[in-house]
């Protein structure tokens, strides 16, 4: 009886040596609506709540190093740092000149030279591991989770491929679909999928996923083991034996791969995971998330990066007409593009994949057709910049000379496509690409790549990124892709990344009755106007006229807007907005205001109070969906008028419309 009640003594000792030892810390936004409560007991775990609901469920997170040490577990807290930050970031290339940084921060440094920090936003919470050793380490696992309470909806990109059939091609893709809409519990547990999702919480709230500050670490995916509410983060191995092949052999085709994530000879800031909350959908389209969580600016001048406008030949299959040579890859067709681009003020043309001899991955032989300095001195006579097209293998193997040669020729910088992977090594490309190329001020668009992740606020001179469902797509696959409904998607979801290389401006529309794929004269789903509005709704800094010059010298009107229409703004409001259903930006450079509005298959009507504008008076120029675009998608109407702060406009869309305008000071 003695010894039972010893044990029951000694028992009870320990629960309440446990119970100390579990400590809880409580952070909130400055405006205090969301709290995230960080748990350290035998692992660390947080949990989220916006207005005292629950968002997320307490998740844990660690990081397993090779060797068996995992920091996270069983940790040994050794001090807690705390500081608010109320600032402002002068954004260099972006949608908006000033970015508010404001946010509470908690780190906790823990015993075996590791810390994990946690941020506190108005819209959303974000945490990071940092190593603080001094010694080489690999990290072998992460472990990433987001525990949801309930069964919600999500907007899911899963990846092309299939686990149990094809591992390694789950690494292997172009970051390219469209969203499943679906319960967590109905995810494929067969599929990855990459980031960023939207969550669809309680009561209208919406939660994005998102990564930031990914400069040396593979990308993280996310998926879902057990049909239950819980996601997962999973990421690539870091590749062992890597081979050159793929498309026209301009890729590194991954054989095998450690069993790591990532290597260092010394500490690290690893990628930040974030959670944007949304109270309304339209927050989503003008988010600053990713952006504030990146790195700031490289030491280095900036000032001379020009985003713009591209006269871009591929997705029109170099279809010029009424001209007196045979069009193709060749100097007398880009000398037609270079004269279009300077009539029309667009900044670039890019000589797209091509121009340099196919097979050979060496972008210093180039096809007898082409005279790349006779173009390049052409351009530079017409105030017109050339970029050209890489494809990654040409371009990593000799990326030095390559930018040094070509920036003293005069061309401008690179598109540079097919990395279609995000594990270290090609994460660790796209920094050392940016940073070579600044070296030399040449800007660079990421195309076949994944989502940005705040790389273009590290290197400025990165001004795109592709990793979206973007309209080439219409010319092989729409015939089974509803591009409507993705359009009025995305801003709401793979924008919260940041910019993307969508490549709209298509001249041919067709309704959802008789679009069809046509691959060497491509059309659009949907009206003339939600390809104009597409210029002012998409974020994308460097953006493409992916139709022909001809097809746009005959619409003078429509091409004057989107020539017109600025690519990086000074202000960016989110007017209205539901995902997959409609959106409307207004977006601000100098003291003009353009608005951009898309619906989906549905006819629209929008009521929009101009109560953002800055002046009291305004002419506008309008373009709306004809009366008869629901039939021939090409149809519209143009028209002029004065406006006064606090009108209301009336946003008339078609099915699969748009509606675009300018508003400039009334004199």
């Amino acid at each position: 009886m003695i010894r039972k009640i010893f044990y029951v003594i000694i028992a009870i000792a320990l629960g309440l040596q446990t119970l100390h030892a579990q400590k809880t810390y409580t952070l909130q936004s400055p405006d205090a609506r969301i709290q995230v409560t960080v748990s350290i007991d035998k692992t660390v775990s947080y949990s989220v709540t916006h207005d005292g609901e629950l968002l997320l469920a307490p998740s844990a997170l660690s990081m397993s190093l090779a060797g068996g040490q995992t920091w996270g577990v069983a940790p040994k807290l050794a001090k807690l740092d705390k500081r608010t930050v109320n600032t402002v970031i002068p954004a260099v290339v972006y949608k908006k000149r000033n970015v508010p940084d404001v946010y509470n921060e908690y780190t906790f440094k823990f015993k075996g030279d590791y810390q994990v920090v946690f941020r506190a936003y108005n819209d959303g919470v974000a945490y990071r591991f940092i190593a603080t050793t001094g010694k080489p380490f690999q990290v072998a696992n992460e472990q990433v989770e987001f525990n949801f309470p309930a069964d919600y909806k999500a907007y899911i990109p899963y990846i092309w491929g299939n686990l149990a059939n094809n591992f390694e091609k789950q690494f292997n893709t172009s970051f390219e679909n469209t969203y499943t809409h679906t319960p967590l519990s109905a995810w494929d547990k067969s599929r990855y999928a990459f980031t960023p999702i939207v969550v669809e919480a309680a009561h209208g709230k919406k939660i994005g996923i998102v990564e930031a500050d990914l400069l040396n670490y593979p990308g993280m995916y996310l998926y879902n083991e057990t049909g239950a509410h819980t996601l997962k983060g999973v990421f690539a191995p870091y590749p062992k034996d890597v081979e050159q092949g793929g498309h026209n052999r301009l890729q590194g085709i991954v054989k095998s791969r450690e069993n790591f994530l990532a290597k260092y000879d010394r500490g690290a800031a690893f990628p930040w995971r974030a959670l944007i909350i949304a109270a309304h959908d339209r927050e989503l389209a003008n988010n600053d998330m990713v952006y504030r969580l990146a790195t700031p600016a490289a030491n280095m001048d900036f000032s001379w990066v020009k985003p713009g406008k591209v006269a871009w030949d591929w997705w029109n299959n170099w279809n010029i007409y009424g001209v007196d040579f045979e069009s193709g890859v060749n100097n007398a067709t880009y000398k037609y593009y270079i004269d279009f681009a300077a009539k029309y003020g667009v900044e670039y043309v890019i000589l797209d994949e091509g121009w340099a001899v196919n097979l050979q991955a060496d972008l210093f032989q180039v096809v007898p057709e082409i005279n790349l300095k006779e173009l390049a001195a052409y351009a530079q006579s017409k105030d017109v910049g050339l970029i050209l097209w890489a494809g990654y293998y040409a371009f990593s193997r000799d990326m030095e000379n390559v930018c040094r040669v070509y920036s003293e020729m005069g061309v401008k910088g690179f598109k540079v496509d097919f990395m279609d992977r995000d594990d270290q090594i090609m994460v660790d490309f796209h920094r050392r690409a940016a940073e070579t190329a600044a070296k030399y001020k040449m800007i660079i668009d990421f195309h076949g790549t994944y989502k940005p992740t705040g790389l273009q606020r590290t290197y400025p001179n990165v001004l795109n990124f592709e990793g979206v469902y973007g309209l080439e797509q219409m010319k092989w696959g729409g015939d089974h892709t509803d591009q409507v409904t993705y359009d009025v998607t995305i801003p709401f979801v793979r924008m919260l990344a940041g910019p993307f290389d969508y490549t709209q401006g298509a001249m041919r529309n067709a309704n959802r009755h008789n679009f069809r794929p046509v691959g060497t004269e491509p059309m659009s789903q949907g009206t003339r106007c939600r390809q104009l509005a597409e210029y002012v709704v998409f974020e994308s800094p460097l953006n493409m006229l992916c139709d022909s010059p001809t097809n746009y010298m005959k619409e003078e009107q429509c091409t004057r807007f989107i020539a017109e229409a600025p690519t990086v703004w000074d202000e960016t409001i989110a007017l209205e907005g539901e995902i997959g259903q409609y959106v409307a930006i207004a977006r601000r450079k100098g003291n003009r205001w353009y608005i951009g509005a898309l619906t989906n298959w549905d006819a629209r009507t929008l009521q929009i109070k101009l109560d953002f504008v800055n002046g009291d008076n305004y002419r506008i120029a309008m373009f709306q969906d004809g009366v008869n675009a629901g039939k021939v998608a090409s149809d519209y109407t143009f028209r002029e008028t004065n406006v006064a702060k606090n009108d209301v406009l009336t946003l008339d869309m078609k099915q699969g419309g748009g509606w675009a305008a300018v508003l400039t000071p009334a004199e």
